[in-house]
């Protein structure tokens, strides 16, 4: 297969100043004097022959491997683009039938994330709508004598919520720095947030939750959880107002969270939410849809995008990752993101004002179902119809 190359180039400007920005004098890397050139990098296939896979992600255990997600209820384990002869868990028997069919559908095996001390104790969690349809996170264990299989009978379910329709299951799960896993819900589904869950803080539907899953079974509430103590809300809630987040990333270098929402029928959008937050924002919907009034009504707290754009350019974001990776100098804290409808490929960066921009890369022609990184910080691209591309400096 060959690599795809670059195509059309758009820029944009969005005139908006970060309020908390990284130390000026830090050595980390937050700012830029110009965009990536979108002639520097290219896709490389790197494995083919999945069936609808969804993430790839990364063990942190110094084994080198990469850990494919497919919807079907499968992960997978690939060492040097190879794929292992059996896959490392295979859940399809407790994931919601439909996944299974060959029709589209939002269900199935979502969202993958490994405990920060999976090295020591092999512990790693699941994010799938069962056969009822509702959103389940799950524990599991790796087999004590095979690293590269999972003890499929050490299943612990820990959070559980019934989901009122079929699509907008959100699905993401992620460790943030401070340990604590990050879960996203969609606001329940159909259109237009009928249940108007993005605004109501009792419902945990349109929102991120954050959740501690070491201090008590089946998981504590982090003590300084943004609604701790307030008996309108759910304590589990660290950031709502959103639609249906498709992958967030949290920035390895600087802890900073970056969230893809997908939109209603006009505008996709990125949110940011800096690293020394303490929760709560409001991303707006669905009185807003990025930073147009959608249904109106108040929205109180409200944070807008940092990035959107129209459907003259796509139809469903798909979140990415900030590259800290060392091959591609030229992406350097770029944060990539794509379009599943449309294919493209944009790359986000902040100016030394620290104002946004973002302007597209690539236009692939792919159905972007994912990006994801390994334990170097290179950054992968997936294709639903099957295969895996990593991003690599153009030949």
């Amino acid at each position: 297969m060959k690599a795809i190359r670059i195509a059309l180039l758009i820029v944009v400007a969005i005139p908006l100043a970060l309020a908390n920005a990284q130390d000026a004098s830090s050595d980390i890397v937050i700012s830029r004097d110009r965009g990536p050139d979108p002639a520097a990098i290219e896709l490389t296939p790197v494995a083919a022959g999945f069936t609808r896979p969804l993430f790839v992600t990364h063990a942190a255990d110094g084994a080198d491997r990469l850990f494919l997600v497919e919807q079907v209820g499968l992960i997978w384990i690939l060492k040097d683009g190879a794929r292992t002869a059996t896959p490392f868990l295979d859940i399809s028997s407790v994931i919601s039938p439909r996944a299974l069919t060959d029709s589209y559908s939002e269900l199935g095996l979502l969202g993958l994330a490994f405990h920060p001390d999976f090295r020591s104790n092999g512990a790693f969690f699941v994010n799938y709508t069962d056969r009822q349809g509702s959103t389940v996170v799950a524990r599991y264990q790796a087999d004590a004598e095979n690293p590269d299989r999972a003890d499929a009978s050490s299943g612990e379910i820990l959070f559980q919520l019934a989901q009122p329709y079929a699509n907008h299951n959100g699905g993401h799960i992620e460790f943030g720095p401070d340990g604590y896993l990050y879960i996203a819900l969609g606001d329940g589904g159909a259109a237009n947030d009928p249940l108007g869950a993005g605004q109501n803080l009792q419902l945990m539907l349109g929102s991120i939750l954050r959740i501690d899953v070491d201090s008590a079974s089946p998981y504590a509430i982090p003590p300084d959880n943004p609604f701790v103590g307030d008996a309108s809300a759910r304590a589990e809630i660290w950031a709502y107002g959103l639609r249906n987040v498709w992958r967030f990333a949290f920035d390895r270098a600087t802890g900073d969270m970056y969230m893809a929402d997908v939109g209603q029928n006009q505008w996709e959008e990125i949110n940011f939410q800096p690293a020394d937050s303490a929760g709560g924002e409001n991303y707006g919907w669905n009185v807003w849809e990025g930073s147009h009034i959608f249904a109106g009504g108040s929205a109180p707290n409200h944070v807008p995008p940092i990035y959107e754009y129209s459907h003259s350019f796509g139809c469903s974001v798909t979140g990415g990752n900030i590259y800290r990776g060392e091959a591609i100098a030229e992406l350097g804290a770029v944060y990539l993101f794509g379009d599943w409808c449309s294919g493209r490929i944009w790359g986000a960066w902040r100016d030394h004002d620290l104002n946004w921009h973002a302007h597209e890369l690539m236009n692939t022609g792919l159905p972007i179902s994912s990006f994801g990184e390994d334990e170097a910080g290179e950054v992968y691209v997936i294709d639903y119809g099957g295969t895996l591309y990593r991003v690599e400096p153009a030949t």
